[in-house]
């Protein structure tokens, strides 16, 4: 159906003012982190002083080493797990109420969840901290990365795989061979989605957390801060977040993209 000009100019007048609705606040968040004042209601001139100020943080330094930590080890083992159980649920029948049990994590309230691990956690008389935070996000983040090799798996040759064991090598080596190679760039996709996810949760690691400093994760770290007002700094450091996530999430659609075709 061919829409006429003026239909045309709505449909685009009105898309410019959802993206407005939605990142207008983040471009005035971006543009307060350079104010030279620190005044939220006057611009006095361009300076990067509140990023040097942030760098020279302590506490913010500590955190984002715990954050790495936390997101790297968490990334490896919802990205293998993951992995695993897609190619596991790939080769099953179609089971609606099994795929409905694994993707339970993406569904319900991350509140809900942190409860849940936190009791689960007491139950154990587990100690928290960031073992207990990396075991959360890996729980957290095993459907993602499950949902996007997937949809890899969905578009896969199966012949080559029958082929592969046909000719004598068994599942394990096909599957390093074969089957991982051609579904790696949903992989490493899930992987990355995993990592932004991991960066940017707050609510899962603030129950899941122990007390003190050495648990404490960049967006804990953040909270904080904010408590005591919003200031430049807490400006840099959410334009930082921002970006480095933004570029996560691109770089991941961008390589689940190409699995897909």
């Amino acid at each position: 159906m061919r829409r006429t000009p003026i239909e045309r100019k709505l449909l685009r007048g009105h898309l410019g003012l959802v993206y407005l609705f939605l990142y207008g606040p983040i471009v005035v968040l971006i543009a307060l982190s350079f104010n030279e004042s620190g005044l939220p209601t006057a611009w006095t001139g361009f300076s990067v002083e509140w990023y040097g100020k942030m760098l020279a943080n302590e506490a913010i330094r500590r955190a984002v080493i715990n954050t790495l930590i936390v997101a790297v080890f968490s990334t490896i083992i919802a990205t293998v797990i993951g992995t695993l159980l897609a190619v596991g649920l790939e080769r099953l029948r179609p089971n609606a109420f099994l795929e409905a049990f694994v993707f339970v994590p993406m569904i319900i309230p991350d509140i809900v969840l942190a409860i849940a691990l936190l009791s689960f956690f007491t139950l154990l008389n587990a100690t928290l901290g960031l073992h207990s935070i990396i075991i959360s996000h890996a729980i957290f983040n095993i459907a993602f990365v499950c949902v996007i090799v997937r949809t890899r798996l969905k578009n896969f040759d199966r012949s080559i795989v029958e082929a592969s064991i046909d000719l004598g090598a068994g599942e394990v080596r096909t599957f390093w061979r074969i089957t991982l190679p051609v579904i790696l760039p949903g992989v490493v996709a899930g992987a990355l989605l995993a990592f932004t996810l991991s960066v940017d949760e707050f609510i899962i690691a603030n129950f899941t957390a122990g007390a003190g400093p050495s648990s404490t994760t960049f967006p804990m770290q953040i909270y904080a801060m904010i408590r005591f007002g919003v200031t430049p700094e807490i400006n840099a450091i959410a334009t930082i977040v921002i970006g480095f996530s933004f570029f996560l999430v691109l770089l991941s659609q961008r390589l689940n993209r190409e699995a897909v075709v």
